[in-house]
């Protein structure tokens, strides 16, 4: 299973307070061997000031040695330091205390108002915002993520989204909220993060690299809260396949997210219609990234070879079974995806021999015959089964005008803003050449 694991590539575009939980999913896993895991956790923990557990994990590194004076002295080189902070954002801490006053704060929108607010009753001074912000990082490098999340709160309604903190108190509290695993807050959170990218590329200096950086950053963090969120599946859909600047990001620089946009389109029934455009870029996307999850829908959409469709179910078992975001997912996935191959084989076929069905999924003929029956009276489809020759026998299936209607506009979204795309480029690089030519 480790040449699937996606750990290694994940990890350089996560914060490392994010790694853990990746990393214990793993040692829960024992695909790697269990010293690694723990050198790799030893080493993360060097860069923050969870030193207790430093030392936790050192100790059953090296049982027989002594632990380093200098680890046992930054517990309270770190202590003297938020100890420092905290003295210096009292007045802060007071107004947090004071819910009146933060309701009281809600309702106001502009930054100024609110800081001349707070400076005239209450002792505040715009340069403790500064102070608030290293203390919400210390407390956050301490794994105290619940205490981070309040301060850096605290921060985004006073601070100007122009200020040279905010983009980094939308990162540290999306993480914090991830951390605490409040997925409504995080939701809200990536929300906004993602809006302040794409429609304020003045602040990250108009720079397409950084750009692109802060999007794929965003699509790895974001994986937390679509697959613990309800409405993170139909989310995920928007986002990474329906949002050309993300769809872009993960085409230039991490397309092994195809594989957590391929799991989420497979069990949402609902988004069928965008199977289409997902297998063409899987296709486009199928020299540099492939995996069990991403084969099987090409094998069964575009090969329709059912066979080979059928084995890379049983190894998408596997894959989703040992991964950290998707192993949740495993019974709903292998659900849809027997119904994926039942249907693309109903389409080909009009009377269908039970016995080979349930081989194509993985399933003995009676469990399959079970199934086949649950599957007509729920989903209403128009076929009968002839128990004596044991067949399946399909009638026309015609799709909806309805359903017609909703694919092609989806496609047409998809090819309009490609195009608009386009265009953008050639009238900027023409641009470019103009501008160029007047130099010369």
């Amino acid at each position: 299973m480790a040449k699937f694991d996606l750990t290694a590539r994940m990890s350089q575009y996560l914060d490392r307070h994010l790694v853990f939980p990746l990393l214990e999913f793993l040692s829960a896993k024992e695909i790697f061997d269990e010293r690694e895991l723990l050198k790799a956790k030893l080493d993360i923990l060097s860069k923050t000031n969870m030193v207790d557990y430093a030392i936790d994990i050192r100790t059953q590194l090296y049982p027989t040695e002594e632990v380093p004076e200098s680890l046992k002295g930054r517990r309270q080189i770190v202590v003297d330091k938020v100890q420092q902070l905290q003295r210096e954002v009292e007045p802060i801490v007071d107004i947090m205390g004071n819910d009146e006053v933060m309701k009281n704060m809600e309702t106001m929108r502009d930054s100024k108002t609110l800081i001349n607010y707070l400076s005239k009753d209450y002792k505040f001074e715009i340069e403790m915002i500064d102070s608030l912000h290293k203390l919400a990082k210390c407390r956050y490098d301490c794994g105290n993520y619940s205490v981070s999340t309040s301060y850096l709160y605290f921060c985004m309604l006073v601070l100007p989204t122009n200020d040279k903190n905010y983009l980094s108190v939308l990162w540290g509290k999306l993480a914090s909220e991830i951390l605490v695993q409040n997925w409504e807050s995080a939701l809200e959170d990536l929300n906004k993060l993602r809006e302040y990218i794409d429609s304020s590329p003045n602040h990250l200096g108009g720079n397409s690299l950084q750009l692109l950086q802060q999007r794929t950053w965003l699509i790895h963090w974001s994986l937390f809260v679509f697959f613990n969120h309800a409405m993170g599946r139909e989310l995920i859909i928007e986002m990474f396949l329906y949002k050309p600047h993300y769809l872009n990001a993960i085409q230039t620089m991490c397309p092994h997210i195809l594989r957590y946009l391929a799991t989420a389109v497979i069990i949402n029934r609902g988004r069928r219609s965008a199977l289409k455009d997902l297998v063409k870029v899987i296709q486009q996307e199928s020299y540099t990234y492939r995996d069990p999850i991403t084969e099987f829908l090409e094998h069964l959409y575009v090969n329709f070879d059912f066979d080979s469709a059928r084995q890379k179910l049983h190894e998408c078992q596997t894959v989703l079974f040992n991964d950290f975001f998707l192993i949740s997912c495993l019974d709903e996935f292998v659900e849809n995806a027997r119904l994926m191959i039942f249907e693309t084989f109903c389409r080909i076929h009009q009377c269908i021999s039970i016995g080979m069905l349930a081989e194509k999924l993985n399933m003995n003929p009676d469990e399959a015959e079970c199934w086949i029956v649950n599957l007509i009276r729920n989903a209403r489809l128009d076929a009968k089964i002839d128990s004596k020759l044991g067949h399946v026998v399909m009638g026309a299936q015609p799709l909806s005008p309805y359903q017609q209607l909703i694919e092609k506009i989806d496609s047409l979204s998809v090819r309009s803003e490609t195009l608009s795309g386009l265009i953008d480029r050639k009238l900027k690089a023409r641009t470019d050449i103009r501008w160029g030519n007047q130099d010369f």
